[in-house]
């Protein structure tokens, strides 16, 4: 039967990335041997597993390597990966590569080459010297996509810990309780937000329609006015909302001051949505008046990166917002790399929204730091 030896290596404990092998090996009902297991003594040492995996044939041995590789596990054997052309435009040959967003490298003419832009669910594209991630949307015939196959290895976030053995984020890794100190965890997260700002990185916001039914959008107005909001995405509703509370003191129709109903208050967002109409934008609609506070205003005048996408369920939409999807995902990509594509975000930030949430974690590299509130 075929074998191979993969190869991990970082905090491969305390990260979980050798259980989860060692799981998915016997959940894909192959076998393995530990050839070397060599743990670190220190909080910041690496460890090093390697095991002989063994399945029946040669296909299940691809498949479940290509599923170790997921969680970081490289096969030992070296070889250039395989290169097929694209055939169709738009989609990917039969047998592609399917990215993670964990640093990847693809080995090309006996060199190893570090994949630019990690994201999950793309493809690999070899041009000239390099390779990227690419998504299906954006293949063009006639591109050279990499395969399936050993030529490609997964590099595993590295996760140390700190001295009060605990892994870097691990206080955001579970939902928010009655029993924990969620003060503690705000001031944690602020914490970090000021050291992101320090080492010269950028924020990104990432919200939902909540952050101004619940009255917080003059606290998001202040992080804007305080350098702490770098780019911003957000659907329609988040705007349209946001100018209703500047235009009527109201979101969906509620008083934010007193929580209560106003008379007529379901209007109130459609109305607000069309005299946008018919100004014609954002910034038309500050220069005419009709816009004179809240998030949009304060994203506008202190030169933030945002990105508003629609979906099918909006109202107007108002006339910023994008409403081809695929361009709302290139534009979220933009903000997550910025200008001239090298300002990769340092942290990034989820408040109130699975959609968004979502969609922005499929974009991301899995060494930018995220927090979902």
């Amino acid at each position: 039967m075929p074998t191979e030896v993969v190869t991990l290596r970082g905090h491969i404990i305390d990260s979980m990335s050798l259980p989860r092998v060692l799981d998915e090996i016997v959940d894909f009902g192959a076998t393995y041997q530990v050839i070397e297991l060599s743990l670190g003594k220190k909080h910041d040492d690496e460890s090093i597993a390697r095991l002989e995996i063994t399945t029946e044939d040669e296909v299940d041995l691809d498949r479940l390597l290509d599923r170790l590789q997921r969680h970081g596990a490289n096969a030992d054997s070296v070889e250039d990966a395989v290169i097929a052309e694209a055939d169709v435009a738009g989609a990917f040959p039969p047998g592609f590569y399917s990215s993670t967003n964990l640093e990847t490298e693809v080995r090309v003419d006996g060199k190893w080459l570090t994949v630019d832009h990690p994201e999950m669910d793309c493809g690999i594209v070899v041009s000239g010297d390099g390779a990227r991630t690419i998504p299906m949307g954006e293949i063009e015939k006639g591109m050279s996509i990499v395969m399936t196959g050993l030529g490609v290895r997964v590099i595993p976030l590295t996760s140390p810990t700190d001295a009060a053995g605990r892994q870097a984020f691990e206080f955001m890794s579970s939902d928010v309780s009655s029993e924990k100190p969620k003060a503690l965890l705000v001031d944690q997260v602020a914490g970090m937000m000021r050291e992101v700002k320090e080492a010269g990185k950028r924020i990104l916001w990432v919200a939902g329609p909540a952050v101004v039914h619940t009255g917080a959008g003059p606290d998001v107005c202040a992080l804007i006015r305080a350098g702490y909001v770098d780019a911003f995405f957000a659907g329609n509703g988040v705007a349209a909302h946001d100018i209703e509370s500047n235009m009527f003191g109201t979101s969906l129709g509620v008083h934010l001051d007193r929580g209560s109903a106003a008379e007529h208050g379901h209007e109130h967002h459609i109305r607000a949505i069309n005299e946008v109409r018919r100004c014609g934008s954002f910034e038309a609609a500050i220069d005419a008046g009709v816009i004179t506070g809240g998030i949009v205003r304060h994203l506008v005048e202190h030169g933030a990166d945002y990105v508003f996408g629609g979906s099918v369920r909006d109202d107007g939409p108002l006339p910023d917002v994008v409403t081809d999807m695929l361009e709302v995902q290139k534009q979220v990509r933009a903000l997550i790399w910025g200008k001239g594509d090298d300002d990769l975000i340092g942290f990034c930030i989820v408040v109130g929204t699975m959609l968004h949430g979502i969609a922005t974690g499929n974009c991301l590299p899995a060494s930018v730091p995220l927090v979902c509130v």
